[in-house]
């Protein structure tokens, strides 16, 4: 066989096939087209799951007459013109493949008006450009594709059914109006309406947007934040710890308002809920990170569905600090308690739980605080007088107490009861407040002696009687001779013995006891894969939960009063103490509408 150069047809059915796997692929090229062309309403047409029809209409600039033939060539774009260019990337679209793969797998026609000129058309079919006709557009573009991988039968053999492609297509544009709120949509399926989403001009408008797209539940269970540092930004939704799922589904990332999937952010934002979330579950989020184009390739995936940031470390550690920060800081006095029944569930952590009903519906993110409640349930004079009333005389004067809230009514307010030996029945400016001790108990030992282990760096460390030997590869021992100062950092003094072993003479007093050899080949790994490790701080965390959980108070054990309200004031002051160190919740939380619609009151 003889090298020769691929027919131009072929080398564009090839790269369909790289970028065009289904008919949402094309649909993604071509409302990401529409999005670059500063469209601000896009209109989605689709027939038989996107196989019969897929058209698409925008109000953008549009494309001059004299264009509209060259914008169907591969590698035709207006979007870069020079490697500095390809740099600092910031439309969605830039490779100028998109359109040519899809007239080479479909029956394409392109329409356009520039700047309210008289509209033009061009098509496509087997390759060959038709020749420019007028067109009845008045502005913008639409494009209209028919008979997806028509001429490509194996493609289209393995196309699912229409259901399931419609769904990818579906899937794809919620996607794309999440990122994109100040642009309206409207998707017609087989001839008729199948959404319409308005422009959203503020964050208000953004919560209706994510509301649509994500769930009211969703949205009543996350908090709003920002966070600004260094020319990076991170903001949107993150859902309480307490409203997690049994898989990752509703975990939206966005780079610059493009969609990704990106492992560096998926293991800050795993460690970043660590502490906080039940085992096998999965947190929810909506964000956005802003960065400068220029710290960031989007350029290496086909179909632009991942990035590789210049400094990966720098993102893990903005990301893992932002969502720490605002995990730590959503306790008490930051739940909105929703207008609702509590409904009863099997499983706590299933997504109709009623525990969704203590998160913050959609609030902004502020530092904790201990704010002032009135207006619901009991005066604050009457529970003042509630909670002195019931404190054992035996146990002091009861003034004390309550004159240190100087007026205030406290997020979990003042103890009622001990139910069962297990939870605290209390009273505050809303309704009802039940509380798991031992969890809240737990919780804050854990926090505390998180603080203590932080402040006492230099006790850190223990030297081994005998040193241990780990056998290593090479390339493991090298990184390991060169990460020394990390080591470091994390209480290890590593010597190199040969050229496959290393020999460890010091570790963290806490870890003395634990398989020294397998923690180190796992953090020389976690430095191999992510250039840094957290693996030190959770093997800790470990064992400074067990002595929490262990040194918390026990069910069935008979608290006062005062030892119930000093439990819940310091719960109020304590960072993530809405769940306990398993992810299991520490209180839930009950409004006087959502009781009196228990009982039919006022129906």
């Amino acid at each position: 066989m003889t090298i020769e150069l691929l027919p131009d047809h072929l080398i564009n059915q090839i790269a369909a096939g790289e970028v065009i796997e289904r008919p949402s692929s094309a649909v993604k090229e071509l409302v990401e087209n529409s999005l670059d062309a500063g469209a601000t309403h896009i209109k989605i047409d689709v027939e038989a799951g996107g196989v019969k029809l897929i058209r698409v209409t925008d109000n953008g600039v549009g494309i001059p007459k004299d264009k509209l033939a060259l914008a169907l060539q591969r590698h035709a774009t207006s979007k870069i013109s020079s490697m500095t260019d390809l740099n600092s990337v910031s439309s969605l679209g830039f490779r100028g493949e998109a359109l040519p793969s899809i007239a080479s797998v479909s029956k394409l026609t392109l329409s356009s008006s520039f700047e309210h000129s008289l509209g033009s058309c061009v098509g496509v079919e087997q390759g060959s450009i038709g020749k420019i006709k007028p067109a009845p557009i008045q502005s913008g573009t639409q494009v209209e594709l028919r008979d997806l991988f028509y001429n490509v039968p194996a493609r289209r053999k393995f196309l699912r059914t229409e259901k399931t492609e419609l769904g990818h297509i579906e899937k794809l544009i919620r996607l794309l109006a999440l990122g994109h709120p100040n642009v309206a949509f409207d998707i017609r399926v087989n001839g008729k309406s199948k959404a319409q989403l308005a422009s959203a001009k503020s964050t208000e408008n953004h919560a209706r947007r994510v509301e649509q797209i994500c769930g009211k539940a969703f949205l009543e269970n996350a908090f709003y934040f920002e966070q600004r540092v260094e020319g990076l930004s991170l903001s949107g939704w993150l859902a309480s710890p307490t409203f997690s799922r049994s898989q990752p589904d509703l975990q939206h990332f966005f780079v610059n308002r493009r969609s990704v999937k990106d492992k560096t952010v998926a293991h800050a934002t795993k460690q970043a809920f660590a502490d906080v979330m039940f085992h096998g579950r999965y947190p929810a989020y909506v964000l956005f990170l802003d960065i400068d184009p220029h710290l960031v390739d989007v350029n290496v995936h086909p179909g632009k569905q991942e990035v590789r940031f210049r400094d990966s470390r720098q993102i893990h550690s903005f990301v893992h600090r932002c969502i720490s920060e605002v995990i730590a800081s959503t306790g008490p006095g930051h739940e909105k308690v929703v207008d609702a029944p509590f409904e009863i569930s099997a499983s706590p952590y299933s997504e109709s739980s009623g525990f969704q009903a203590r998160a913050g519906a959609g609030q902004a993110y502020k530092p904790f605080a201990n704010p002032r409640q009135t207006g619901l349930g009991l005066s604050i004079a009457d529970s003042r007088e509630a909670y002195a009333s019931l404190i054992d005389r035996s146990t002091g004067d009861a003034s004390a107490h309550v004159d240190e809230f100087d007026g205030d009514i406290p997020p979990l307010g003042f103890a009622l009861a001990q139910l069962h030996g297990i939870y605290i029945l209390a009273q505050n400016a809303n309704g009802l407040v039940l509380v798991d001790m031992h969890a809240a108990h737990e919780r804050t030992t854990y926090e505390r002696l998180k603080k203590n282990w932080d402040d006492e760096a230099s006790l850190r460390s223990q030297p081994l009687l005998v040193p241990i030997g780990v056998s290593v590869t090479q390339a493991q021992a090298e990184l390991a001779g060169s990460h020394g100062e990390i080591f470091r950092e994390l209480g290890f003094e590593l010597d190199r013995s040969g050229p496959e072993s290393i020999l460890v003479r010091q570790v963290p007093a806490i870890l003395a006891n634990a398989d020294v050899e397998q923690m180190i080949q796992d953090v020389i790994s976690d430095i191999e894969e992510e250039g840094h490790t957290e693996r030190l701080r959770g093997e800790v965390n470990e064992i400074l939960s067990t002595m929490a959980c262990h040194g918390s108070v026990r069910a069935n054990r008979r608290m006062t009063v005062v030892e119930m309200n000093a439990l819940l004031r310091e719960m109020e002051k304590t960072e993530r103490s809405g769940q306990c160190n398993h992810g299991r919740p520490t209180y839930v939380m009950f409004s006087i509408e959502q009781l009196d619609k228990l009982f039919l009151r006022g129906q």
